[in-house]
C-alpha cells in the first residue's frame, strides 16, 4: 500500500455517501461531497472521484458494535467495498468508525447548523473524521514516513 498521495475517505449509507479528500502529505482531511443514491451509484461516484482527484487509496468507514462485532451494517460496507474494488485498481480498506457520526452531530451542535443544511454536511463530515482518524493512526504508527 501506497504511503504517500491523497487518500478518498467515505462514509458509506444506503441513500446518502459523505466524502473527504486528504492533502498529497497525508496531513489534513477536507470534506468533499455528498454523493445521492444507492449503492450502484455510491461505488460509481466513489471510484470516479478517487480518479478525478489522483487519489491513490479509499478509507471506507466500517460501522462497528461497541463491542468490536460487525452486524448488519457493516455486512453493507464490506458489499460496498466490494463493488467499489471492481471499479477500481485502488487499494480499498475500511477503518473502524465508531462514533464518527455521533462527534459529527456533537460538531454541528456546537457551530449551530440544523435542518435541511445538516442533513447534507453531517455525512461529509463524518467522512472528514473517519479519514482524519485514519491519517492521524498512520501517522502516529510510522512517524518517520
Amino acid at each position: 500500500m501506497s504511503k504517500s498521495g491523497r487518500v478518498l475517505g467515505v462514509d458509506f449509507g444506503d441513500s446518502r455517501t459523505g466524502t473527504a479528500l486528504s492533502d498529497p502529505g497525508r496531513m489534513l482531511s477536507s470534506a468533499l461531497v455528498c454523493i445521492k443514491g444507492g449503492m450502484q451509484t455510491a461505488a460509481q461516484e466513489t471510484a470516479a472521484l478517487a480518479e478525478k482527484h489522483g487519489a491513490t487509496l479509499i478509507v471506507v468507514g466500517l460501522p462497528k458494535n461497541m463491542d468490536g462485532t460487525e452486524g448488519f451494517r457493516a455486512e453493507r460496507v464490506h458489499a460496498f467495498c466490494a463493488l467499489l474494488r471492481g471499479m477500481t485498481d485502488l487499494p480499498v480498506c475500511t477503518y473502524d468508525e465508531r462514533l464518527s457520526t455521533v462527534e459529527a452531530h456533537r460538531m454541528m451542535d456546537m457551530t449551530g447548523t440544523f435542518g435541511r443544511k445538516r442533513k447534507t454536511q453531517v455525512d461529509n463530515l463524518s467522512a472528514q473524521i473517519i479519514l482524519q482518524d485514519w491519517l492521524d493512526r498512520e501517522r502516529n504508527q510510522n512517524p518517520h514516513v
